[in-house]
């Protein structure tokens, strides 16, 4: 059973990062600049339905993360006493993380707190991409050259 939950998590989180980094590179490099070009009543219309369907993405994606990322914790931990460099690797991923989730949530919510980043959300998915990548790259180096 614990092989199996494990099997499942490590898919759940690599599966969910899969869609929500694809779905914002989509996102950013496709469907925005496309849209662009309409006018702007219907540029418009079309981001709130596009934000409405991918907010649903998004807050699953990141229970998803939490809830996978947290059990694969767990479960790497016996094997890393001590290997400070991989404890730090997790560390750094697991902040960058959250500032993912943050400007993520900010870019598709509707809080005045987050109003600046949707008035340019093409840099701020940028960020999102760059940063996803920055940990995709931190989790396959801590997986292959660790051992996590």
């Amino acid at each position: 059973m614990d092989l199996w939950l494990s099997v499942l998590s490590r898919w759940t989180h690599v599966g969910t990062a899969i869609v929500i980094l694809g779905g914002s590179v989509f996102l950013r490099f496709v469907l925005s600049p496309a849209a662009s070009q309409l006018p702007e009543a219907e540029h418009q219309a079309l981001r709130q339905n596009v934000m409405a369907r991918w907010k649903r993405f998004v807050h699953a994606g990141i229970a998803l993360f939490l809830l996978s990322g947290f059990y694969n914790y767990i479960q790497a931990m016996p094997n890393h006493k001590g290997d400070g460099l991989y404890h730090a690797l997790i560390g750094t991923k697991i902040l960058l993380a959250l500032v993912v989730f943050t400007l993520a949530s900010g870019l598709v919510g509707r809080s005045a707190l987050f109003a600046s980043l949707r008035k340019n959300p093409a840099r701020w998915l940028g960020v999102v991409i760059l940063l996803a990548a920055i940990i995709v790259g931190i989790s396959g180096y801590a997986k292959v050259a660790l051992g996590g």
